[in-house]
């Protein structure tokens, strides 16, 4: 399965970048994950296709538990359909409603508010446990 953190914006503050670059290291051997950093949200979506799962990181989005969203990404695997999974973080302004519209899961991390690059390292850290859960092996609570 190939992932890609789609973010709007950069991941230009070092303590993000690190911690950023050890959960990818991680994951290595269980999937290939991308980091794509974009200037323009609405431009990117126009570049995506069908075989695309867009998981967009939103507030009013569905809350899932740690087991729940590695459940979620098994799914989005064995259905067969998709080649990636593409997980969208909006810039300051968020997500614009044009690509809120193109989403096939709105997923919320918290109801809190988060800068984009704390949201992408959080987010990379639950794709980490998300396959720690999936292969059944330890990772600690």
């Amino acid at each position: 399965m190939n992932i890609e953190i789609i973010l709007e914006g950069k991941l230009k503050e070092s303590c993000f970048k690190i911690g950023f670059d050890e959960f990818k290291k991680r994951l290595t051997g269980y999937i290939d994950l991308k980091l794509v950093e974009v200037s323009d949200m609405n431009q990117f979506i126009e570049t995506t296709k069908k075989q695309d799962y867009i998981i967009t990181l939103e507030i009013e989005g569905k809350m899932l538990t740690s087991p729940e969203f590695a459940e979620k990404i098994r799914q989005i695997e064995t259905d067969g359909f998709y080649n990636k999974i593409l997980f969208l973080i909006g810039g300051s302004e968020g997500l614009s409603d044009y690509v809120k519209q193109k989403s096939n899961f709105k997923f919320s991390m918290s109801k809190l508010t988060f800068l984009h690059q704390e949201a992408c390292l959080i987010l990379i850290e639950q794709i980490y446990r998300a396959f720690k859960i999936l292969k059944n092996e330890p990772y600690h609570k």
